[in-house]
């Protein structure tokens, strides 16, 4: 059996994303990490993160943080479009951590368990 493709969009300094990293690790997985926050993924990238997650872009959003609320994105009229393109130009707002397997499978690591279910 050939080995899966792993990737985790991480933040270090968030505890979901380490603890999540760690849970990999501990399933003997090394992934490629992909620190978003240094190189945040572009609108086609992020939009192939909704389709493998099943969700919509506003389902990526962390409604919590500030800059959210300031960017307006809790306007219900914004295209996926402009969703989108909102968080390829502030990498803040994204749900952390997502893990990607073989480009075909994805979850989000709220709570870090759950990318058990992809692997």
């Amino acid at each position: 059996m050939s080995r899966s493709s792993v990737v985790i969009y991480h933040n270090p300094r968030c505890s979901k994303s380490r603890a999540t990293l760690e849970l990999l690790q501990e399933q003997g997985i090394e992934p490629e990490i992909v620190e978003y926050m240094k190189d945040p993924p572009d609108q086609q990238t992020l939009a192939h993160l909704v389709e493998l997650l099943g969700v919509s872009p506003r389902e990526l959003l962390r409604t919590n943080e500030q800059v959210y609320k300031d960017a307006g994105l809790d306007e219900n009229d914004l295209s996926d479009e402009d969703i989108l393109d909102a968080l390829a130009q502030c990498p803040t707002i994204l749900q952390r951590p997502i893990v990607v397997v073989d480009d075909e499978r994805a979850a989000i690591g709220r709570p870090p368990e759950s990318v058990l279910e992809i692997l």
